[in-house]
């Protein structure tokens, strides 16, 4: 996705190396009084987990989103606020976080990200996962996500989070296969 209004320079590319003041003060700010904002320091060890799925929205040469994603196992998920290893040999491609600019919000550039998220999964992965947090399960489940209640989430999460997934379209994997694939409950 490029484009924007007339005059205005917006793409979604990845994440630079210049581009992790942008993002860590955005998470900031999408984050701030609660327990989920992590720092420059983890969110940078997410990005560098899996370079080519993580992805800023620059406009006119500034970070006005981000999306960060990483291999991570099925029914599992990376710790808040911890700095990652490298990321895991997995077919599932966990959606890390997604945050887009206030002054941003409503012109589609999440829809963008997250189609941007599609493109780059659809030769590796058969799943995208999530915690949505802060009573987002309704918009993911309007998405297509599906929740999988039996995944315990620790506090850090917060209260009403919960782990969603979706089968990633274009993959050869079905919606029925994800879910006849549940494990055992995970603590």
């Amino acid at each position: 996705m490029s484009g924007g209004a007339a005059g205005v320079d917006a793409r979604i590319r990845p994440v630079r190396d210049g581009d992790w003041p942008g993002v860590a003060a955005l998470e900031a700010a999408a984050y701030a009084g609660s327990s989920l904002t992590e720092g420059r320091a983890a969110l940078e060890s997410k990005g560098r987990a899996s370079p080519d799925t993580c992805f800023v929205l620059d406009i006119d040469g500034h970070v006005a989103g981000y999306l960060l994603s990483l291999p991570y196992p099925m029914f599992r998920y990376p710790a808040l606020a911890r700095s990652d290893e490298p990321a895991h040999d997995s077919r599932n491609l966990h959606l890390h976080d997604i945050v887009v600019a206030r002054e941003q919000r409503g012109r589609g550039w999440g829809g963008g990200l997250l189609a941007r998220l599609t493109a780059a999964a659809r030769p590796r992965f058969e799943h995208i996962s999530l915690v949505a947090v802060d009573g987002m399960a309704s918009f993911w489940a309007a998405h297509g996500y599906r929740t999988h209640p039996r995944v315990r989430l620790p506090e850090s999460y917060g209260d009403n989070a919960v782990y969603m997934s979706i089968a990633v379209p274009g993959s050869g994997t079905s919606p029925s296969k994800e879910v006849a694939r549940f494990p055992r409950p995970v603590s």
